[in-house]
């Protein structure tokens, strides 16, 4: 997802709620706040929120980004696993605990009208399903194509075939180089594997040359997709908190809504670093994270004064995005994010890190359940 694009998206997000701010009826579903609520007293907290939310935000994404520079916080490293797990179970109770509940809550409320499907059928699942699919089908697809689009770059540069030539060259070597006494089993070993090196030798030819660069274009198709998930939600939170009059709601939506942010951040922060983006896109996402739900915080702000959260369009279109991105998280936590690290064959050879990625993935899952007291 380029930046224009993730910007166009949030703008559309936006666009679509502040198209819900008046109601048409005179009861309590259809009206503004009552006006009981201090606005006066709320202003203050919503200006600090912007700041809380900006810095939370920017010091959980630049956490993983900036301890590429310290050797225990690196990709490969223990901590880094414990700390990609922790965030993922952050990710996985936002989808689970925080956006799916709203979107049942929203899709089923007594303000829709009662003539029509809102009460017959389980929308919030429907939307979750969809966004769930939806983001495996752009995941393989998005996948595909960038493979496709080196295989073709590299074909058309001969990179392919000199891959090949260069894996048997080695393969060569090797056996020419062994002892007397263990040259015939390297032999039969070169012959055996000959296929599978010609397998292997073009499948990482088709993504620019080496096994590693297989993995970073993974990655970066994986932190585009969670971040396409992340933006959703973020501006609806946002509008929704900066829309608010309450300060008795708003008080703990800002501490809690704060840790929720540093949370994201830190699972997308590692996305990020394993894609291996320039400084200037790693920068543009990173800002582009912790700018979405502030800016929802201004835009609600602007609107506070006529938005109704529960209009019937406000309920329609909230809870069908919060479905949406609920199924989006879901999917990119325990596909792209822990099934991907539970899998990694240095995690599956050493017992311990196993247990400790499993108790990080569930105390992240734990403390962000509770923050739902809250928030």
């Amino acid at each position: 997802m380029k930046p224009s694009a993730a910007v166009l998206l949030a703008a559309v997000v936006a666009l679509l709620l502040v198209s819900t701010v008046r109601g048409d009826d005179d009861d309590d579903c259809g009206s503004p706040e009552s006006a009981a609520h201090d606005r006066a007293r709320a202003k203050p907290l919503k200006i600090a929120a912007f700041f809380s939310i900006l810095v939370c935000g920017a010091l959980g994404c630049s956490l993983p980004v900036l301890g590429r520079r310290v050797p225990a916080l690196r990709p490969d490293g223990d901590i880094f696993f414990l700390v990609k797990a922790f965030a993922a179970g952050v990710i996985l109770a936002t989808g689970f605990i925080h956006i799916l509940p709203d979107a049942f809550e929203n899709l089923k409320s007594p303000c829709l009208p009662a003539s029509g499907p809102w009460q017959d059928f389980p929308f919030a699942g429907l939307g979750a399903m969809v966004g769930a699919i939806g983001t495996l089908v752009v995941d393989t697809l998005a996948t595909g194509y960038f493979t496709r689009a080196h295989l073709k770059k590299d074909a058309a540069t001969g990179g392919g075939s000199a891959a090949v030539v260069d894996e048997e060259k080695q393969a060569a070597a090797a056996a020419a180089a062994s002892e007397e006494g263990g040259e015939h089993l390297h032999v039969l070993h070169t012959h055996a594997t000959h296929g599978h090196a010609h397998g292997s030798a073009a499948l990482v030819a088709a993504v620019g040359g080496s096994e590693d660069e297989k993995d970073t274009v993974r990655h970066r198709v994986i932190s585009q997709v969670l971040e396409l998930g992340i933006v959703v939600h973020s501006v609806i939170i946002g509008i929704s908190l900066g829309a608010s009059h309450d300060p008795d709601t708003i008080k703990p939506l800002v501490v809690a809504l704060s840790f929720h942010q540093m949370f994201e951040g830190m699972g997308l922060g590692g996305c990020i670093v394993q894609a291996k983006f320039r400084a200037r896109s790693i920068m543009t996402m990173i800002l582009f994270f912790c700018l979405t739900t502030p800016v929802g915080i201004l835009v609600g702000m602007g609107i506070s004064r006529v938005y109704n959260e529960n209009s019937p369009t406000a309920l329609v279109v909230e809870g069908s995005l919060n479905s949406v991105a609920a199924g989006i998280l879901v999917y990119m936590a325990l596909v792209d994010l822990l099934a991907e690290d539970f899998m990694n064959p240095k995690v599956q050879s050493r017992g311990k890190l196993q247990l400790g990625i499993n108790i990080s993935m569930l105390l992240g899952a734990g403390l962000m359940s509770m923050l739902a007291k809250w928030a």
